[in-house]
């Protein structure tokens, strides 16, 4: 009806005043930018968060498996490469050096979940028996041959605790990890209109 029309024609206007008022500031204030440090910042709390998620959810009885341990360790090393490009505040190269960096512990991570995410979906007659625990192996194992034993998976991977939205925690991880990683890799360019 005409109420509908009125209503048109005002978003209309709303819309053309908003579209001149940017027009007159200049176009290099209608983007917003962020620093190389605020970049990293985020990037940093992105992994915080997730390591202090997988805390909770071990606190409430979710026992990580060994390539759930391995998982953390690769968010923990995200965080820490992010924690270096937050530090330092890198000019040219050294930004493409952190983000190389954590976009490469973030491959590693989104490997060994994606991995995991695999195991999970074995035949049940394909999923390698449960071994022993990380403690026990790194007693008695060097550690390149723990690294390639856990890697491998075992029953204890292959379990599905839990799921959201029909994905499993593993799932999920592979996401942020894939996300963190694509976040990483974009840093240099993200923050290449600011100088500091």
């Amino acid at each position: 009806g005409s109420a509908t029309g009125r209503a048109i024609d005002v978003a209309a206007a709303l819309c053309r005043r908003y579209a001149r008022r940017s027009l007159n500031q200049g176009s290099h204030h209608s983007m917003t930018t962020f620093s190389f440090r605020q970049l990293c910042a985020a990037g940093l709390g992105v992994c915080a968060f997730g390591i202090a998620f997988a805390l909770y959810l071990q606190s409430r009885g979710y026992e990580p498996c060994p390539m759930c341990i391995f998982q953390r360790v690769a968010m923990i090393a995200t965080g820490l490469v992010f924690a270096l490009g937050l530090l330092i505040g890198p000019r040219g190269v050294g930004r493409y050096l952190i983000a190389g960096l954590a976009t490469i512990t973030a491959a590693i991570g989104a490997g060994i979940s994606g991995r995991q995410v695999w195991l999970q979906h074995l035949p049940e007659d394909q999923v390698p028996a449960c071994g022993p625990t990380l403690d026990y192996l790194m007693d008695m194992f060097p550690l390149a041959d723990v690294v390639k034993m856990i890697l491998q998976g075992d029953g204890s991977c292959a379990r599905i605790d839990a799921q959201w939205l029909g994905i499993t925690l593993p799932g999920w991880t592979l996401i942020a990890f894939i996300g963190i990683g694509l976040f990483a890799a974009a840093l240099p360019y993200l923050a290449h209109r600011v100088a500091r």
